[in-house]
């Protein structure tokens, strides 16, 4: 079985990791585009255009699915990536786990990027499945580009400004974008504080997508089978190692074979 992940940058790093944790047996492609990151700020024909190129360059590697690794591109380019690569190969994409969160009858907070916070897509899943729960938007500007090339002090400062703009009584927060699970223990620290030491749950999106795409494959989560799959890194279509930023993480780290814990 073959799995390709795609993002702009590090951010499919916690659902290729998870995926490895499911499956060790699975061959895994991971596709980014460092020359063409970030994709926040692009317009969507542009956005829709590079990932196209990204998932082509993913495609050529014949996976049995694809993985779009980043909520940006499953907004914008979703539609785009399914009209070209299925019904040959399915295309799965990233939700906020908003609905799950919503669902517990706590006080949500949604932490995301400029870009997709108070945008219609997410105020649409907001409709849709958090109807009549308090939820509350935050955005979290910088904190994605900063998890991307491993700034500590500048993931300490965007997490910092985001946790002040969270309601001190928030009880779940849905990390929105995928980089933030890189760096979800800065995250609880931060709002542990905030909150005063309350047990708060955190709602990521990695391990739901991942068993998605198991699940389209009619395949299930075998986490006991030996580590056999390979890793294929391929940046703006070359075939190329992984970022030194991602050793950084212990997702990185892990799919580098250094044999890291995945965080939870």
């Amino acid at each position: 079985m073959k799995i390709a992940l795609m993002d702009s940058g590090i951010g499919l790093l916690a659902a290729a990791a998870e995926m490895r944790r499911l499956r060790p047996d699975a061959d895994l492609v991971i596709s980014s585009d460092p020359v063409g990151m970030p994709w926040g700020p692009r317009t969507p024909a542009d956005l829709t255009g590079r990932a196209l190129g990204v998932a082509r360059a993913a495609a050529e590697h014949r996976p049995d699915a694809l993985i779009v690794a980043c909520n940006t591109a499953t907004v914008h380019a979703l539609p785009s990536l399914r009209a070209e690569l299925e019904p040959g190969i399915p295309v799965i994409g990233t939700v906020p786990a908003i609905k799950p969160a919503a669902a517990l009858g706590g006080r949500v907070a949604i932490w995301a990027t400029p870009a997709t916070t108070g945008s219609p897509y997410q105020r649409g899943l907001i409709r849709d499945f958090a109807a009549g729960a308090r939820v509350t938007e935050v955005p979290c500007p910088g904190l994605a580009d900063a998890v991307e090339v491993g700034d500590e002090a500048a993931v300490a400062a965007a997490v910092a400004a985001a946790t002040a703009l969270t309601p001190a009584d928030v009880t779940d927060v849905v990390l929105g974008c995928t980089h933030y699970e890189l760096v979800e223990v800065a995250i609880r620290a931060a709002l542990a504080e905030r909150t005063g030491g309350a047990e708060l749950r955190y709602h990521g999106s990695a391990e739901a997508v991942a068993v998605q795409a198991l699940r389209r494959l009619g395949a299930h989560p075998e986490p006991a089978l030996p580590r056999t799959g390979t890793l294929t890194v391929l940046l703006s279509g070359q075939e190329g190692a992984l970022p030194a930023a991602a050793l950084g993480y212990a997702e990185g780290r892990l799919l580098a074979g250094e044999g890291a814990a995945v965080g939870r």
